[in-house]
């Protein structure tokens, strides 16, 4: 009998061993890679929803930066939130900006953190290399996350041995005011790390959708070529693109017209994401360059953050 009971218990400890091996990761500690809008935003928004976050980037003088510009929106979002109590606005304000650390060493502090968040420079030798990196160092239940808005998950993911741990978490601009997060997956994300990323975004605010590993995803893979098909009917000289802007706005109920959301997003970055495509289905004719385009983007006409892109700013 006592035989029996202890192949019991052991039967026992061992599917509680496996059933603990399958639950889903509850994010708590965040590294966020890259000091820059993205990344600053997202750290932002986890430190705002009572996650410990380690916001990294090259120097102490980036992060400086990034960290003025996080307490400059918290000031903002406090105001709004707050605006019955400006006492408690400002507890909001720092208790946030407490839960913000810095470093400029990302190998030195994943080794603690539930969830890597990439949001670096789009280009993908650049994520590989750093990737390969954190993988020596991070824990074994750690997952990673590309902020990509145009490359290949899978195409990061490979770099690393935790394929199964890796998936796409994309936020839109501003971060801390829209409510879209896409959640990809890719052939190799288990269904546990999918789901532990789909609690986090909503532990953040943010609405989750889910695509499999397709270039554009969802909203860029929609909204791209429709930006492009405005600036080949402007090339065309079919409509200017005043009237094109004010066409979608008050016909399609748009915020933005396509030539003023281009200047908004960057030429530059529109122009990375449609050559990039092009370079994976060349016959594609949603993906052709544009003649006008590369040429604003070469003069570095990239919009509102250089002061003319399609329009002018002052």
């Amino acid at each position: 009998m006592a035989f029996v009971t202890r192949q019991f218990m052991r039967s026992v400890s061992s599917s509680s061993t496996a059933s603990a091996s399958a639950k889903k990761i509850i994010v708590k500690h965040v590294t966020v890679i890259g000091g820059g809008l993205m990344g600053a935003g997202i750290a932002q928004v986890a430190a705002a929803t009572g996650h410990t976050v380690v916001l990294v980037d090259q120097t102490e003088d980036i992060l400086a930066k990034s960290k003025k510009g996080i307490e400059e929106s918290l000031r903002k979002v406090a105001k709004k939130k707050f605006a019955e109590n400006p006492k408690a606005g400002g507890e909001f304000v720092e208790k946030t900006l407490s839960s913000i650390a810095t470093s400029t060493d990302a190998a030195s502090v994943v080794h603690s953190t539930d969830l890597v968040v990439e949001a670096i420079v789009e280009n993908l030798k650049v994520k590989n290399e750093l990737f390969k990196r954190l993988d020596k160092f991070a824990a074994e239940h750690t997952i990673f996350a590309s902020n990509t808005s145009s490359l290949q998950i899978t195409s990061i993911a490979n770099a690393t041995t935790r394929q199964d741990r890796f998936a796409g978490l994309h936020f839109f601009n501003p971060v801390p005011l829209m409510k879209l997060v896409e959640v990809i997956k890719t052939p190799m994300t288990s269904q546990k790390t999918f789901e532990s990323l789909v609690d986090f975004s909503k532990a953040l605010g943010k609405h989750p959708v889910a695509c499999k590993d397709t270039p554009g995803f969802i909203v860029n893979r929609l909204l791209v070529p429709y930006l492009m098909e405005a600036i080949r009917l402007y090339e065309r000289g079919d409509a200017s693109k005043e009237d094109i802007d004010t066409a979608m706005k008050l016909g399609a109920g748009y915020p933005m017209g396509p030539f003023e959301l281009l200047d908004y997003v960057g030429l530059d970055t529109t122009k990375f994401i449609v050559d990039g495509w092009h370079e994976i289905d060349v016959k594609n004719p949603l993906h052709q360059p544009s003649p006008f385009l590369n040429k604003l983007v070469a003069e570095n006409k990239f919009g509102k953050k250089t002061g003319e892109g399609f329009y002018k700013y002052k």
